[in-house]
């Protein structure tokens, strides 16, 4: 398993054991490849992420953009992914129902010293295209965290930090 995926699910684990939004909303979101700047992920829909159509939720749709978008930074070795400070979604079609299985790929677009622009696209099991999410972050008083680690190019090292599981 690469350093940047044992780093990002560490830090989605770190969202789960705060037993907050994110683990009433999606507790089941699987993690499957993370690269620096790039996480895939897929989560298996339930009725509580169905709206009144028996169809997933635009509000589902946000929020993964919002914790997918940190997971993303995350990627790049950020331990404390930064507060939000602009999200927005599109909706291109129905996402799935009940028992589907939603896939998406979260990117970190651009990285500076005090902001960070990720994009997340979702797909249906065929890979269609059924909506995408933009996410801005304040990371400029996170860039300092003692946790943050620094990876090699293609994330299969921590070349700068601690690698701990």
């Amino acid at each position: 398993m690469s350093a940047s995926l044992r780093f990002t699910r560490r830090v989605w684990k770190s969202f789960i054991d705060n037993k907050g939004h994110d683990a009433q909303c999606f507790p089941n979101l699987v993690i499957h490849r993370a690269i620096p700047g790039t996480v895939d992920f897929s989560l298996k829909i339930d009725p509580a992420n169905l709206n009144r159509v028996g169809t997933v939720h635009g509000g589902l749709i946000l929020s993964l953009t919002d914790t997918l978008g940190s997971l993303a930074v995350a990627s790049k070795g950020h331990y404390m992914t930064g507060v939000s400070t602009d999200i927005g979604a599109s909706f291109v079609r129905p996402a799935g129902r009940t028992g589907d299985t939603l896939h998406a790929r979260a990117t970190l677009t651009a990285m500076g010293k005090s902001l960070a622009y990720t994009r997340v696209d979702f797909t249906n099991p065929a890979g269609d295209l059924v909506a995408y999410g933009y996410h801005t972050k304040y990371v400029g008083k996170s860039s300092s965290d003692p946790n943050n680690v620094k990876f090699s190019e293609d994330g299969e090292q921590v070349i700068e930090g601690n690698d701990v599981d």
